[in-house]
């Protein structure tokens, strides 16, 4: 079931007029059930994985805290042999895991580059390929219940007793499929915690639920076609394959932060509130500023389960560039099982290792993109750095090694003058429709927090003014969506990751 289609609607229509009149018991079944109903709607076999991911992590996790009258202080520092009793059952979370996303997503992609590879060599070699249907979200839900088994072994989180409570914050259908990825440690609580209507709360909800429609359905679906069909010519010149570059960069942004608010708008109304995901990532004036801004969810789980464990910035310059390198490596094949997603998070690693290493030169410390910069650096920079990451959106859209080959070499001005013409006109186009985030992002600086981050307050304490806003934004943007919305429906881009 995806968001920008009427089963949604219907579905999300049905469970909220059951949820609110329900006990916290009742809601918390009805949502598990919802979710299960959610996903099983893509396939229902889907669901079996699913489960079976719940039920170990799960089970694992109550062999690692079993007592759960144990105190909290006593179980964060549990004995050299409980350490490693809990270290064996981690180890069997890991392996289940990672061997159900590996045979789903990873094997055909390593036996293929393995054939590829002897046939280079000149060995004839027919391995045996799997071809499964790739789960939609397995790559979110595996590191969001990930997750909740390693801070349950480094003893920052007690087990949930609850299979319930537990499956339904590893399948939360809001966020199932596409993220953001949830820390349990933040989700679990609000799961178990009894949840009140608050109408200022669904209200911000409902506009939050409204931009992400209008940027799915207005922005990113009618220059995704844009990016489409300039990618599918045979041989594009210089200006039109980098307006079609430009429309992809606008199309996943729109398209990936549409899924988020959604997700957190929906979420929102039921009385949850999940993690922001983006936070204006074109306005980043450097790699490191890049990613404290792109699918915060994602970089954040990098950091905190593989990057800090690989030793982090304690060991010495070389030791973290190593370890920036490395978690970047991995975080591009976290996206897809194809050599352009490796490539392209090698690229984003390259960029921050040069970043550390310019950084130490000048004596900036370990987090040199922290440092607040006067504006007459930080345009220059934000121009650099919007132009280096749609390099990487040209890596990440280009599947085809000898097409890249041919897009990097392409030389400005060698096309027709017809064809250099509609390249700049495309590129105007992608940039009209890419006017609202431009304008959203300033407003947001400018008021210092969106409606997104609002805290939930009483009724009494909003302005009418605010109300009516309100209802003039969603009723305009509904009305944006009626008239200028693509006629070609696009999935949502991270529904293949």
């Amino acid at each position: 079931m995806i968001f920008h289609s009427l089963d949604f609607v219907v579905f999300f229509l049905l469970v909220t007029a059951v949820y609110w009149r329900l006990p916290h018991g009742g809601q918390n079944w009805l949502l598990l059930v919802a979710s299960y109903v959610f996903y099983g709607w893509f396939e229902p076999w889907f669901c079996i994985l699913l489960g079976g991911t719940t039920l170990v992590d799960w089970w694992v996790a109550l062999r690692m805290d079993p007592d759960p009258s144990r105190s909290a202080d006593a179980f964060a520092h549990p004995s050299p042999s409980e350490r490693v009793a809990r270290r064996r059952w981690l180890l069997g979370s890991l392996v289940s895991n990672l061997a159900v996303l590996g045979t789903f997503k990873y094997f055909d992609f390593f036996v293929g580059s393995v054939q590829s590879g002897l046939g280079a060599l000149g060995i004839e070699a027919s391995l045996p390929l799997l071809k499964l249907a790739l789960p939609v979200g397995i790559s979110f839900y595996t590191f969001q219940s990930l997750s909740y088994t390693i801070d349950v072994y480094r003893g920052r989180l007690r087990a949930c007793r609850s299979l319930r409570d537990f499956a339904l914050f590893v399948s939360f259908f809001p966020q199932l499929v596409a993220g953001p990825i949830e820390r349990a440690e933040a989700l679990v609580p609000r799961v178990l915690a009894p949840r009140v209507f608050n109408l200022v709360v669904a209200r911000d909800a409902l506009v939050l639920m409204a931009w992400g429609f209008f940027k799915k359905l207005v922005i990113a679906d009618n220059v995704g076609i844009i990016a489409n069909r300039v990618f599918a010519m045979k041989d594009p010149g210089f200006e039109m394959l980098w307006a079609g570059v430009f429309a992809f960069g606008v199309q996943i942004y729109a398209d990936f932060s549409a899924y988020t608010d959604i997700a957190r708008g929906s979420a929102r109304w039921l009385g949850f509130d999940l993690m922001k995901n983006f936070d204006h990532p074109y306005l980043a004036v450097s790699p490191s500023d890049f990613w404290r801004r792109w699918h915060i969810s994602l970089s954040s789980w990098f950091r905190d389960y593989l990057y800090i464990p690989l030793g982090g910035s304690r060991h010495g310059l070389p030791r973290t560039l190593a370890n920036v390198f490395i978690t970047f490596l991995l975080s591009g094949l976290w996206h897809g099982a194809a050599w352009n997603f490796v490539l392209w998070g090698a690229y984003h690693g390259l960029l921050l290792v040069i970043e550390r290493v310019w950084g130490a030169i000048r004596g900036l410390g370990r987090h040199p993109g922290r440092h607040r910069l006067p504006i007459w650096r930080a345009l220059p920079q934000w121009a650099l750095m919007f132009v280096l990451v749609h390099v990487g959106w040209l890596l990440f859209r280009e599947g085809d090694a000898a097409m890249l080959w041919r897009d990097v070499t392409l030389v400005p001005g060698t096309a027709p003058l017809a064809e250099r013409q509609a390249g700049y006109y495309l590129a105007l186009i992608a940039l009209s429709f890419s006017l609202p985030l431009w304008a959203h992002s300033l407003w947001t600086l400018w008021q210092g927090r969106s409606y997104s981050d609002r805290p939930a307050v009483r009724e009494a304490d909003v302005p009418t003014s605010t109300v009516a806003w309100q209802a003039v934004a969603v009723g305009v943007m509904f009305a944006t969506i009626l008239v200028l919305r693509s006629r070609t429906s696009l999935d949502f881009i991270y529904f293949a990751f």
